[in-house]
């Protein structure tokens, strides 16, 4: 098991206002193509064996952006279904559900083509994500490179580190930054976090 980094996509109109988007092909800002451009430092640094990204063109982007526009694109990285809560801010939701938290209570249900997941629907999203990246370590060198999204790639690192998925609550992540996730005694860990060069805010 080598280096496993992950990309969340640039900031968006959404992401900026606290919008749920999930389904919703938003594009990034002009300052979210500029956090991805300050993350090719960190990208050229290391060898990429393989690339995955989101199939959403904020995912797409920042993977071109950091120099990486040859990742293959797979649709288990897509964002969380949010169903009814789609396009909807948490203090929104909050009004008619006091207290409501993402990770422990879910999503309303959505339209028939959007009908929202479940905590454990993603984390089993995350559990094949994971398994096409221990097949590509074990067919390549170098680290491996996930473009994605913040609440998909919070419940991926909650199932990398043997947690349930609700424990992605336990890691936030911000916009337009490069996690890795490495191994310690052949144990997976957290080897680094949220990281964003020094730059322009």
């Amino acid at each position: 098991m080598g280096d496993l980094f992950l990309v969340r996509h640039g900031e968006t109109e959404w992401s900026r206002s606290g919008r749920h988007t999930g389904r919703t092909d938003v594009p990034l800002t002009e300052r979210g193509r500029e956090e991805a451009r300050r993350l090719v430092p960190l990208i050229r640094s290391h060898r990429i064996g393989a690339a995955f990204v989101s199939p959403m063109q904020r995912a797409r982007e920042t993977a071109e952006l950091i120099g990486v526009p040859d990742a293959r694109v797979d649709m288990d990285l897509r964002e969380w279904d949010y169903g009814g809560y789609e396009g909807i801010t948490t203090p929104e939701i909050q009004r008619t559900r006091p207290g409501w938290f993402l990770f422990t209570d879910g999503v309303a249900p959505g339209p028939p083509e959007h009908p929202g997941e479940t905590v454990e629907q993603v984390g089993e999203r995350a559990d094949r994500m994971l398994a096409k990246v221990d097949a590509a370590f074990a067919n390549t060198e170098g680290v491996v490179l996930l473009v994605a999204h913040g609440h998909f790639l919070r419940v991926l690192t909650a199932r990398r580190l043997g947690l349930p998925p609700s424990s992605g609550a336990l890691f936030q992540l911000a916009t337009g930054t490069v996690c890795r996730l490495g191994t310690e005694h052949d144990r997976p860990v957290i080897a680094a976090w949220n990281i964003r060069p020094a730059g322009p805010s």
